[in-house]
This record gives C-alpha cells, structure tokens and sequence, in this order.
C-alpha cells in the first residue's frame, strides 16, 4: 500500500525474515561457490546427465545472462542455468544446477503441486499487478461506493499467496532430488552432502520468507477492509 498506517506493523517481522533469507542465500552460495567438487564436474554437465540419466535426454540445457537466474521452463523443457552455475564445477553450481533439473523431472511426472502451480500463474500473476491498485482505490473512494473493489482486490491478492504456498513443496521436493541425485551418482562426495545441502537450504528460506510475507499482507488487507467498513 501506498500511505501509511499501523497496520505496516504486522508485516514487519516477515519483511525482516525476508532479508534474513535473502542475505543467507547470497552468502551461502558466493562461499560455496569457491569450493570446486571433487569431481570437477560443472553445473552443466552435471545437469545434462542427471536429465539422460532420467529420460530427459531430449531437455535443453542453456547458459543465460544474469546472476541466480537459473529456473526450468516447463513451456519449452528449457532448463537455464546463469553462468556462475552453468559453467562452474564448485558445489553451490552443482546444487543449483540438480535443483532445476529436478524441477524438469517433477514436470515430467506430473507432480501434482508443481502442476497446480503452473496453471496458477496466469491468474497469481495478474492478481498480483492489480491487487493493491484495486484496493487501495476501494479503500479510499469507499464511501463513493466502491468499497466492494477491495474485496476484489483480496480476491485476486489470494490468488498470489496460493502460489506462494503451492510454490513450497515444488522447491522443497527439488532439492530433495537434487541431493539424492548429486550423491547418488557421484557428482558429490558424502563430505560434500553437507554443504550442497546448506546452499539449498538456504535458497529454500527465500521461498518460505515470501509466503511468511504475503500472508501477513492478505491478514492486513482483512484488517484494513473490516476496519474501513466499520
């Protein structure tokens, strides 16, 4: 929202959490991006044979610009790989590169969360573009009698927070995958488990921080609304 009022407050400790999350990552994979596995293998190769190993032969592995860009496109079984993963053989890069190939896998037999997801994008990503708008302009012209705009915006913001928490099993259960995967065909050793493990984990924060935040946003939109009514 654009104005201020207590209820800023409640997000807060979630938008702090946020950072946490955010900072963790980025420190968790710079420092595990100076280590090189053992097995010198690189984000890329690693990727490509995870997915020949699964059947996926036929799933294009790409370098992209940019920095933790890294993501499946399920639309054209792309898996993209920014060049700090594509290209490096440190263990951040391998985890990275699993985590996505995971995802092509979890694609290929259609993984119920995953395809939830996937058919929740058109709507999560316009409710978020005009959720607020809609709001905010309920919010203030209620009494114009436009009030009812803001539960459409509470609709539509809904419409976001399922994604974020549909998102969570997706992105946990790649990186199960992906350590199994990792170990199981030697990209890592058993010492290096560990900390492949705490670069994913990390990154699993970041997507449990933003569903922490857009639940508390929805719970001060209800707020707000109940508030203005009265």
């Amino acid at each position: 929202m654009f104005f201020y009022d207590p209820t800023y407050f409640l997000i807060l400790p979630a938008l702090l959490f946020a950072m946490w999350a955010q900072a963790r990552v980025q420190r968790a994979f710079n420092s595990y991006s100076r280590i090189r596995a053992q097995s010198g293998v690189t984000g890329a190769e690693a990727a490509r044979d995870i997915l020949a190993r699964s059947g996926l032969g036929h799933v294009q592995v790409q370098q992209i610009s940019g920095t933790l860009q890294d993501h499946y496109d399920p639309r054209v079984k792309i898996l993209r790989l920014s060049p700090q993963v594509y290209a490096s053989d440190s263990l951040a890069a391998l985890g990275v590169a699993a985590h996505e190939a995971g995802h092509a896998i979890q694609h290929d037999e259609d993984y119920i969360p995953l395809a939830i997801r996937s058919s929740l994008v058109p709507v999560a990503s316009f409710g978020s573009r005009l959720a607020f708008p809609l709001f905010l302009i309920g919010l203030i012209f209620a009494e114009s009698g436009l009030s009812w705009l803001m539960t459409v915006g509470i609709w539509l913001f809904i419409a976001a927070v399922t994604f974020s928490i549909v998102t969570l099993p997706v992105e946990y259960d790649a990186s199960r995958r992906a350590l199994a995967l990792l170990a199981q065909g030697g990209y890592i050793t058993r010492d290096e488990l560990p900390h492949t493990k705490e670069v994913l984990t990390a990154a699993g924060m970041t997507y449990l921080a933003a569903t922490a935040v857009a639940l508390t946003q929805l719970l001060r939109l209800l707020i707000l609304r109940g508030s203005r009514r009265d």
